[in-house]
C-alpha cells in the first residue's frame, strides 16, 4: 500500500510539473498562458476526485488512451493498429464515446490521449471534446487532415492539442508514411505556427531513426517551428518482420538522459514512453497509470496489449476499472520488467493472454 501511495504521489507531482512547465513555455502568448493557469486549477480538482475514489477502493488512473477509430488514410510500415487482430466490431458511436469521457471526467481522469487509426477521420470529434473543457486531449494525428477547418477547431478548443506524427527528416518520414508526407507536414506546421495553438510532435523511435530523432539540431529546428511538446515512443514490433526496428538496449538506456538534456536546453516539454515508467516502479498500464479503450469500447491494459475482459458497452468505466484481468496485471507488475526497454506486456503477451477467462 505504501508503494501504491508513493507512485501515485509521484504521478500527481509529474502532472503538476508538466502543466507548470507548459505555463513557462507559453508566457509569450497571454491567452494561452491564461488557459494553462485555469488548467492548473482543474488538474488539482481532478487529483482530488481520484483521491476520493481511491479511498472507496476504485483506483482511477490519471491518463487514458482512447483509440477512437481503426480507420486511417495511411498504411504506415509497422503500424500496430493494422497489425493487431481484434474482433471486427463496430466502433463506438458519438453517444457512447461522450458517455465514456463523461465518466472519466467524473472519476478524475486528467488527460485523455486520442489516437486511432487517424482520429481526425471522425467528424464528431470536436463536438465531443467541446463538452469537456477541463480535460486535456492530445490528438495523435498523421497531420494530413489538418486543414483550415480542423485548425480553426484547435484554435477554438485550447485543451485539444494536435500532436503530429513524424519519423525524422524527409527520407525517414516518407519511407514509413508515404511519398510527399514530409513536405506536407512542414507546410502544416508552418501554418499552425502562425496561430496561438499549443501543438506537439510525436516520434516513433526505431533502431534506424534513433540518432536522427535525438539529434539536438533536429529538435532545435522543430522548436523554432513552434512545437512546444515532444513525445518519444519506442517502436514495439507488433508486426512480424519488423523486429529489426526495435531499439537496441544501449539506445533504450540512453533515452532518460537525452530527455533530461532536452528539457534543460529547449523551451518545450519532452515525454518518453515507456522510458519514463522506470521512475514510477515499472509498467503503468492496466489502470496503474493509464488504461486503453479500443475503438469498439473494450477496456484494455495498453494499446500494445489488445486483450480485455470488460467492455464499456456493457459496464460503467468505474466497474470496468475493477476488472480482475487488469487487477492481476497490476498486482504482478514485478513480472513486467522493462529494464531492457520496449513494452513488457508485449514481451509477456502469452502470460497476459492466459489471464483472460475462457
Amino acid at each position: 500500500m505504501q508503494e501504491n501511495s508513493n507512485y501515485i504521489d509521484l504521478m500527481n507531482q509529474g502532472i503538476r510539473q508538466l502543466v507548470s512547465d507548459a505555463l513557462k513555455v507559453s508566457l509569450k502568448k497571454p491567452s494561452l498562458a491564461l488557459f494553462i493557469l485555469k488548467t492548473i486549477r482543474w488538474q488539482k480538482q481532478a487529483e482530488k476526485r481520484r483521491a476520493k475514489w481511491e479511498q472507496q477502493g476504485v483506483h482511477v488512473p490519471p491518463f487514458m488512451i482512447i483509440s477512437v477509430t481503426n480507420r486511417c488514410n495511411l498504411k504506415c510500415k509497422g503500424c500496430y493498429a493494422l497489425a493487431q487482430q481484434r474482433e471486427n466490431k463496430p466502433e463506438m458511436d458519438s453517444a457512447k464515446l461522450q458517455e465514456i469521457i463523461g465518466e472519466a471526467h467524473e472519476l478524475g481522469v486528467s488527460i485523455i490521449l486520442l489516437a486511432g487509426g487517424e482520429p481526425l477521420i471522425r467528424p464528431d470529434l470536436f463536438e465531443i471534446t467541446a463538452r469537456f473543457p477541463d480535460i486535456i486531449f492530445p490528438v495523435f494525428t498523421n497531420g494530413l487532415l489538418l486543414n483550415p477547418a480542423t485548425i480553426a477547431e484547435f484554435r477554438k478548443q485550447k485543451n485539444v492539442l494536435p500532436i503530429i506524427s513524424m519519423e525524422g527528416m524527409r527520407t525517414e518520414t516518407n519511407e514509413r508514411r508515404g511519398e510527399g508526407v514530409y513536405d506536407h507536414l512542414v507546410r502544416i506546421i508552418e501554418r499552425i505556427k502562425k496561430t496561438s495553438i499549443f501543438f506537439g510532435i510525436s516520434f516513433t523511435m526505431t533502431r534506424q531513426t534513433f540518432d536522427i530523432l535525438t539529434n539536438e539540431n533536429f529538435i532545435k529546428s522543430l522548436v523554432k517551428l513552434g512545437s512546444k511538446l515532444f513525445f518519444f515512443i519506442d517502436y514495439i514490433p507488433v508486426q512480424d518482420g519488423t523486429e529489426e526496428m526495435e531499439l537496441t538496449l544501449e539506445q533504450t538506456r540512453s533515452v532518460y538522459s537525452l530527455m533530461e538534456n532536452f528539457r534543460s536546453k529547449f523551451p518545450a516539454l519532452f515525454v518518453a514512453f515507456p522510458g519514463d515508467e522506470e521512475q514510477y516502479g515499472g509498467c503503468l498500464s492496466s489502470g496503474r497509470g493509464f488504461v486503453h479503450v479500443s475503438p469498439d469500447g473494450s477496456l484494455e491494459p495498453c494499446p500494445f496489449a489488445p486483450y480485455s475482459d470488460a467492455s464499456l458497452r456493457d459496464l460503467s468505466l468505474k466497474d470496468a476499472l475493477r476488472s480482475k484481468f487488469l487487477e492481476t496485471i497490476r498486482e504482478n507488475r514485478d513480472k513486467l520488467d522493462e529494464s531492457n526497454g520496449g513494452c513488457a506486456l508485449w514481451v509477456h503477451r502469452e502470460w497476459v493472454k492466459s489471464l483472460i477467462p475462457d
